[in-house]
């Protein structure tokens, strides 16, 4: 097997195009190496109305018959298939706001992890999700309402080297005071700072979160506001009770 067909992949689903069987084709029928067979024929896609999320959703069946822990594959797909270009041609503008928040206490439960971890193999991010609503944390948080409408914070704090080492997140709520704690949880403070704000798409959770975070990592890069990395969250509220047309805001902490 040569070195170009085991790079090639289809700019679709993202599969591997290891041979020219698996290979789409034109309108005259001749193979072509950008797209698979699955995804597109006879010149055409095989699903012409799918947007980026529904790829995903397609896709994560298959990788979790391979063994793959259905988190962990929703989150591959959501992190990758947006860059494919199908995809690309319709980017998402990273357009915000500012606003000045006053300092945030927030208590809930957290780990450490890192963006290579999270798009590898060992992601723990999915998993601390399902454990924040099985073990029912948000009930378990001294000080904070347990009404339908409270807001959960998915909050990105001790980063080490920025966006590109380990960081620490955790899913809570915002709390009036910090207390005595029950075992197990922990509270973080956040300073007053000025937040540049981006609020998702409607779509899938979590690609419209992770496709999100994708757009604000290029702003970043060449924007004129810095990054402080002294605190950013996500806000999941009411807008978050469709999973398939959830929509969240980003809080960037800016210089």
């Amino acid at each position: 097997m040569s070195q170009q067909q085991v790079e090639l992949q289809c700019q679709s689903c993202g599969m591997p195009l290891t041979s020219p069987e698996v290979y789409g084709s034109n309108s005259s029928g001749a193979p072509v190496q950008d797209y698979c067979s699955y995804c597109y024929t006879n010149g055409e896609f095989t699903q012409p109305n799918f947007k980026v999320d529904d790829m995903v959703g397609y896709c994560i069946p298959f990788l979790v018959e391979q063994g793959m822990d259905e988190n962990t594959a929703r989150a591959m797909l959501a992190g990758s298939l947006p860059s494919l270009k199908r995809w690309s041609a319709d980017p998402i503008e990273p357009s915000y706001s500012l606003v000045q928040l006053d300092e945030l206490k927030l208590v809930g439960i957290s780990t450490i992890t890192s963006n290579e971890q999270e798009f590898g193999t060992q992601g723990k991010i999915g998993g601390l999700w399902d454990k924040f609503w099985k073990d029912g944390v948000q009930q378990s948080i001294p000080h904070s309402s347990v009404a339908p409408s409270q807001p959960i914070y998915g909050c990105y704090t001790d980063y080490v080297i920025g966006a590109a080492g380990e960081y620490k997140v955790l899913i809570g709520c915002k709390v009036a005071e910090i207390g005595s704690l029950p075992a197990g949880l922990e509270a973080k403070i956040l300073p007053a700072t000025r937040y540049a704000v981006f609020t998702t798409r409607k779509g899938l959770m979590p690609a419209v979160v992770i496709e999100a975070w994708q757009a604000i990592w290029k702003w970043s890069t060449s924007s004129k506001l810095k990054r402080t990395f002294t605190g950013d969250f996500e806000l999941y509220d009411e807008r978050c009770s469709d999973p398939e047309q959830a929509q969240v805001d980003i809080y960037i902490a800016v210089e």
